[in-house]
C-alpha cells in the first residue's frame, strides 16, 4: 500500500483509493498546482470509493478500480481537486474531453464545474451503445440547476432518425420537471417535480418496458419500451444530437456517472455525502 501525504499528515488508504488520489494529484501538479489535497478531501474520497466498492458499483482488480469489474463505467468527480484538470481525472473509465471556449469553464473545488452555456461541453468518451439495451444508467449531480427559461441538457446521446434509441436528461420543457429518454426514442416529461431542487438527477433501466427517473430525492417510473441502442458518445453540459452538441447546460455539475443498471438512490446518497464532506473540508 502506498502513502498519500496531505499537509504533512501520513494517510494510508486501500491501494485502489490511493491510485485515484495519485492520479488526481499528478494532474493538479501538471496543471501547475502542487499544494496537494487536504486530509478531509482525501478521507472523503476514500469513504466514497470504499462505499461504492462495498455495494459492488465499483469493482477492483489488481489493486485498481476496474471498468470491466464495475457497474459504473465512466465517472469523474468534478470537485475536490485543486485544478479543473485534476477534477476531470476519472474514478473509472475514460477521461472526458473538453470542447468550446477554454475560458468559458469555471471550476470551484466545493461546487464543481460550470460551462458558459454557449459552446462549452464535455465528450464523455462513453458510447450510448456500450451498455446493454436493458441495463443502463446515466446520472449527474448539479450543485446549481439549469435555468428553465429555455430547454437545456445535462447529459445525453440523442438521435433523430426514426427508430433510433436515445438516452438523455433534459430540463426546461416544463418547469421543475425532467424530460428523459433511456434506451428509447420517446421523450417523456416527468409528472413529479424531479427538477425542483439542485442535486442528483438520473435515469436507470433494468427492463424492456420501463425505467426509473430520479431527481430532488424522488423516483418516478417511466413506462416506455426500450429500443436497440444507437451509436454515439454521451456529451455532458449538452446533449449529442446526431454527432453535434446542442441544448448547452448552464448548470454547475460536480459529478456524472454512466454505465449499467443500478439503484439510483444508492448512488445518490454517497455522492451527496461526498460533496458535503468536500464543502466542509475545503477552506
Amino acid at each position: 500500500m502506498r502513502h498519500q501525504f496531505a499537509r504533512g499528515s501520513l494517510l494510508l488508504y486501500p491501494a485502489y483509493v490511493q491510485d485515484y488520489l495519485d492520479r488526481v494529484t499528478a494532474a493538479d501538479v501538471t496543471a501547475g498546482n502542487s499544494s496537494g489535497l487536504e486530509r478531509g478531501v482525501t478521507d472523503a474520497a476514500s469513504t466514497f470509493l470504499r462505499d461504492l466498492v462495498s455495494i459492488s458499483y465499483l469493482g477492483v482488480s489488481s489493486n485498481v478500480i476496474s471498468q470491466a469489474a464495475s457497474v459504473i463505467k465512466a465517472m469523474p468527480i468534478m470537485a475536490g481537486a485543486r485544478t479543473r484538470q485534476g477534477a476531470l481525472v476519472p474514478v473509472v473509465g475514460p477521461a472526458p474531453t473538453e470542447f468550446g471556449t477554454a475560458e468559458g469553464w469555471n471550476y470551484n473545488r466545493k461546487t464543481g464545474l460550470a460551462g458558459n452555456g454557449i459552446d462549452t461541453y464535455l465528450n464523455s468518451n462513453r458510447n450510448n451503445n456500450a451498455d446493454p439495451q436493458n441495463s443502463k444508467h446515466i446520472a449527474i449531480y448539479a450543485t446549481t440547476r439549469n435555468t428553465e427559461a429555455a430547454v437545456k441538457a445535462y447529459i445525453g446521446a440523442t438521435f433523430s432518425a426514426a427508430g433510433s434509441s436515445s438516452t438523455q436528461i433534459v430540463t426546461g420543457i416544463i418547469a421543475n420537471k425532467l424530460s428523459v429518454r433511456c434506451s428509447d426514442g420517446t421523450t417523456v416529461t416527468t409528472s413529479a417535480n424531479l427538477h425542483s431542487a439542485a442535486g442528483f438527477f438520473g435515469i436507470s433501466r433494468s427492463s424492456g418496458t420501463s425505467y426509473i427517473a430520479r431527481g430532488s430525492s424522488l423516483n418516478e417510473t417511466i413506462n416506455t419500451a426500450s429500443v436497440s441502442s444507437s451509436n454515439g458518445s454521451y456529451f455532458v453540459f449538452a446533449r449529442n444530437l446526431d454527432g453535434a452538441p446542442n441544448l448547452y447546460s448552464n448548470g454547475r455539475v460536480s459529478a456524472y456517472s454512466i454505465g449499467e443498471f443500478l439503484d439510483l438512490a444508492l448512488l445518490d446518497v454517497p455522492i451527496t455525502t461526498l460533496l458535503a464532506s468536500y464543502a466542509a473540508a475545503i477552506p
